[in-house]
């Protein structure tokens, strides 16, 4: 064996193992300590990449659910009458399965396979290749365009870009033979689909209705302070710095992921030839443009009616009922089962934060030592802690559920610290942090998947951009939001 992959794969146990024989801190529950340990564990095993993501995850909720008694449940849960600790933590083991935007997640690579498969994805792609594929910079801001006409109309950036906006764009970084995978990906794909999943991430803090936590934390603010969040209050508070962001999004990408294709005036008129060499649109384009379609005016307008889920889902029996895919093609297609694989997996893993308790003890403890601090700084280092405490979640809207009640009702407690604008502030962190890691949010692992960004290169773009994002928060918005009148 290779002695640095043998040192990947110690590194992760010896990790864990250290953590654990550590003595649990005092105001810690032992159980939560220990599961602790196994998800750091996990974390560093996702980092190094001994193993294929999908297969840490795996291990670690199997690791988990054997050491269920001792890490999952405190002896409170073990003394209730009837209480079968295994059956409940196979139960937790699997429940990541039964999530619906994992399987949304699940869906969006089917509708890529439809896009290849097809041919539609190759003619979209040439298309904007013939008309900015000139300049890499240009096909930046195409992208980030893109993902803001449907932001304001699509909650879920999940349904927005990993099924609508990445089926699209997959097929671009090819025509430069810059292929997943391989070195080759570094020549314009990283940069592609980074600007994609940044994107999303500025959008979905930009608009209220563009990512579904938004929604909970205005009515969590509303309960916290009486006040009620509008659409164009939410708007106005962030543009200032979403305005920003975006038209700095791909200058920043250029720099920071370094394509080696800058511009190339050879492209737009290949584009050219090869589009007309494809031909006349076919049927099978037609349809699968008629069914994405469907998709993307049920997941903009008719969300309360039918979810998002279950939209993505009926598409795909369409395409097999349409013979735009075949059951083979489903069955076969080993990155939408890795993706669902992740994504389970590490949803769950996260879950076992909260319910064991360590996410609430770490909450109350960093918030501890700000007492007597000047407001303003208080609600700055609050902000910073919320924001970067997303490492341990992998869903946005357990992240809210767990940590925006208490980090909320720790700020009441400080004086002179207006607590609506500290909670709009608080709010606007939902749409920044999914851009920390490759299981942030659910459109991360598609990206991660898509073989253009290795996972090393996501953890570093993602600390590099997630700072980004917050310095324009707090330098940026807190100012003007606590300026208000």
């Amino acid at each position: 064996m290779d002695p640095r992959r043998g040192l990947r794969i110690a590194t992760p146990f010896a990790l864990a193992i250290l953590i654990a024989a550590s003595p649990a801190p005092a105001s810690l529950a032992p159980h939560a300590w220990l599961y602790f340990a196994i998800f750091l564990g996990v974390v560093a095993a996702l980092i190094l990449e001994p193993l294929p993501p999908s297969a840490t995850g795996l291990i670690g909720i199997a690791l988990v659910a054997i050491f269920g008694r001792w890490v999952l449940f405190s002896p409170a849960d073990l003394a209730a009458p009837g209480f079968n600790a295994p059956a409940r933590a196979v139960d937790w083991a699997l429940s990541g399965f039964a999530n619906p935007t994992i399987w949304l997640s699940f869906a969006a690579f089917l509708f890529a396979t439809g896009y290849q498969k097809t041919g539609l994805g190759r003619r979209i792609a040439l298309m904007l290749v013939r008309a900015m594929g000139g300049r890499t910079i240009a096909l930046g801001y195409a992208i980030m365009l893109s993902d803001l006409l449907l932001a304001p109309f699509t909650p879920s950036n999940t349904a927005r870009s990993a099924g609508t906006i990445y089926p699209i764009i997959r097929n671009i970084p090819p025509l430069y033979n810059s292929l997943p995978f391989d070195p080759s990906a570094r020549r314009i794909g990283s940069y592609v689909m980074w600007v994609a999943l940044a994107a999303t991430s500025i959008n979905s803090a930009l608009f209220l209705t563009a990512l579904a936590p938004n929604v909970l934390a205005t009515a969590m603010i509303r309960d916290a302070t009486g006040v009620e969040i509008t659409w164009l209050r939410w708007f106005t508070g962030f543009a200032p710095a979403g305005i920003l962001l975006l038209a700095a999004l791909p200058p920043l990408a250029m720099l920071l992921c370094r394509p080696s294709i800058r511009a190339g005036r050879q492209a737009p008129r290949w584009a050219r030839a090869e589009l007309a060499k494809l031909g006349p649109v076919t049927r099978a384009e037609y349809t699968l443009a008629a069914l994405v379609l469907i998709a993307v005016l049920l997941w903009v307008f008719a969300g309360g009616i039918v979810h998002p889920t279950t939209v993505a889902l009926t598409v795909i029996v369409l395409m097999l009922i349409g013979r735009v895919l075949t059951w083979e093609d489903i069955v076969g297609n080993r990155d939408a089962w890795q993706a669902l694989m992740l994504l389970a997996t590490l949803v769950v893993l996260a879950d076992g934060l909260s319910r064991t308790g360590f996410v609430r003890w770490l909450a109350e403890g960093a918030a501890a030592p700000l007492e007597g601090w000047p407001p303003l700084l208080s609600a700055a280092v609050l902000i910073v802690i919320y924001f970067f405490s997303h490492y341990l979640f992998a869903s946005i809207t357990a992240h809210v559920t767990a940590m925006m009640p208490i980090t909320l009702s720790v700020a009441a407690a400080m004086p002179g610290l207006p607590l609506d604008r500290f909670a709009m502030l608080l709010a606007y962190t939902h749409g920044l942090m999914g851009i920390l890691t490759p299981y942030a949010t659910t459109s991360g692992p598609v990206y991660l998947g898509s073989g253009y960004i290795s996972s090393a290169e996501y953890w570093r773009l993602g600390v590099l951009f997630g700072l980004i994002f917050l310095a324009a928060l707090l330098l940026v918005v807190a100012p003007l939001e606590f300026a208000r009148a």
